[in-house]
């Protein structure tokens, strides 16, 4: 595995390097060992898998509020995907930038997000899925999201928005008196 990191402090791109042979490849997709420079004494306690049917769709921006803040892994298992993450950490020299990368099989990529960072993507292929790697268990009392078009963000989707649900067109806009998450 190689790593990468990104110009958002704790946001790494993880590379595997898939082993090909005339029957198809194999991948290792988590090595705690390998990771835990990044990973530290987290430990992974929730996997979760989306399908998105269609191509524009955007999820999120989601994160989950103290006392459950959590890191992500993010990896694309089939189709491609803009994987975009926010800086919400307060006092933060980054608070409110953000990073994306495109995921795919193909690349082998993973995106890693820390504590105090939103995530959200969207489809860039129909029939796209993501595979999620969670060091804190989903708790929907301290789960938030935002906008994903909010003009203080400024982000460059790829793609015209579309496919919001109901919950993620109701995110609020950042107001001038949000100073960021508590880490």
């Amino acid at each position: 595995m190689k790593i990468w990191k990104t110009a958002l402090p704790g946001v790494v791109t993880v590379q595997t390097t898939p082993i090909s042979d005339p029957r198809g490849s194999f991948s290792r997709l988590y090595c705690e060992h390998e990771l835990a420079q990044i990973i530290d004494d987290r430990h992974i306690v929730q996997i979760n898998h989306s399908r998105t049917v269609n191509i524009g769709a955007i999820r999120g921006l989601h994160y989950q509020r103290t006392p459950y803040m959590e890191m992500k892994l993010v990896r694309c298992l089939k189709g491609k995907v803009w994987d975009v993450v926010v800086d919400l950490r307060a006092g933060s020299p980054t608070f409110l930038q953000w990073h994306a990368e495109e995921l795919t099989p193909q690349n082998a990529r993973m995106l890693v997000i820390p504590e105090g960072y939103a995530h959200g993507f969207q489809v860039l292929e129909a029939e796209t899925e993501l595979l999620y790697l969670h060091t804190e268990y989903h708790m929907p009392v301290t789960e938030a999201g935002l906008r994903v078009d909010d003009p203080r963000l400024g982000i460059s989707w790829p793609l015209p928005i579309a496919g919001l649900s109901e919950r993620d067109r109701q995110h609020p806009a950042i107001t001038p008196d949000f100073t960021g998450l508590v880490i």
